[in-house]
């Protein structure tokens, strides 16, 4: 049986952290790799407590990538991805947590620990469903141009490649193709309307990676840049959280993502043009990774499986119907 964390475990952190006295703990939905517990305090303040140890990983073993520390797909756990990402992401003046407190010696808690301020939210996905949130939106596309315009030293994790530690792939579009096969033939074999289709898929990923000119490397992304990775500050400033899959890689990554989460509202998000070709084909990746993943989370044990269900629903519907020539490209601002 897993081990999450009570009121209890959590007090000699929280004290260390704020000198005051925890009263509540409660654990956040929505976390699949690390917990996360808003700790009340006897101020009627609160904080929250990030924890990585492995009963806090829903992910299944076998559905890990490790291939090395900068590789940009690996699986995005650890203090230490969260602390380097932190760095980069405040130095650019893009919103994020304020860290309180770390603990990556297991001095008041049995895991790599951080406590950062409280954000209650709501999130921007939260608040999209009661209508626009131009000024919100207006700040995070700035914040996301400002991380297009990083200067990307290589491809890969911020912390291992700000270190030095290379891969030895050079081209995005590349790793994102072989990627996408690998999760197409994965997801193939759990459901069925996917094997049906897969040469198809397997084709169309193909004509569409070729269509891919090379580029230079630019840019620094959130890799997951949904609503519910947001939250909203009172004066509308939107604070970026699970951070710690950050990495160097293409903007167009990150905006096949969001176009899929933010729907009609991402071009609010855009600043200058993207790659329409890099656009569609990362699009098409994306629905796969979104069907193969949720799939992989659903042979463990991760609760709330009616929604992970869902996404793996939704983007194979997406990847099914994909239209390889359908134009995408949007520029604003």
């Amino acid at each position: 049986m897993r081990r999450t964390a009570d009121l209890t475990e959590l007090t000699p952190l929280v004290r260390a952290a704020t000198g005051r006295r925890p009263v509540a703990i409660r654990r956040l939905a929505g976390g699949s790799k690390k917990g996360v517990y808003r700790v009340r305090l006897d101020n009627a303040g609160a904080v929250v407590v990030y924890l990585w140890r492995p009963d806090e990983d829903f992910w299944p073993a076998t559905a890990r990538r490790n291939c090395g520390p900068a590789d940009p797909f690996a699986h995005a756990s650890g203090c230490r991805l969260f602390l380097d990402a932190h760095r980069r992401l405040s130095a650019l003046g893009v919103g994020v947590p304020e860290i309180l407190f770390r603990d990556e010696r297991r001095r008041w808690v049995d895991a790599d620990a951080v406590v950062v301020g409280d954000l209650p939210g709501p999130s921007l996905e939260t608040l999209l469903r009661q209508g626009p949130q131009p000024a919100t939106m207006d700040a995070l596309a700035a914040a996301l141009d400002r991380m297009r315009c990083c200067p990307a030293p290589a491809i890969g994790k911020v912390g291992p490649v700000d270190s030095g530690v290379r891969i030895d792939e050079t081209r995005c579009e590349r790793l994102v193709y072989e990627r996408a096969l690998a999760d197409l033939a994965d997801a193939a074999r759990r459901e069925p309307r996917l094997a049906a289709a897969e040469d198809r898929l397997a084709a169309t990923l193909r004509t569409l990676y070729e269509r891919v000119a090379p580029r230079p490397l630019v840019g620094l992304v959130h890799g997951e840049l949904g609503g519910d990775h947001v939250l909203v500050r009172p004066d509308g400033t939107p604070v970026l959280i699970d951070i710690e899959g950050a990495m160097y890689f293409d903007p167009e990554w990150e905006h096949a993502f969001a176009r899929i989460r933010f729907g009609a509202h991402h071009p609010d998000l855009v600043r200058g043009p993207l790659d329409e070709a890099r656009l569609r084909c990362y699009t098409l990746a994306e629905h796969l990774s979104l069907v193969a993943g949720p799939l992989r989370l659903l042979d463990g044990d991760v609760p709330n499986r009616a929604a992970f269900t869902a996404i793996a629903e939704y983007n194979l519907g997406a990847a099914l119907a994909f239209d390889p020539d359908r134009p995408m490209s949007v520029t604003r601002g």
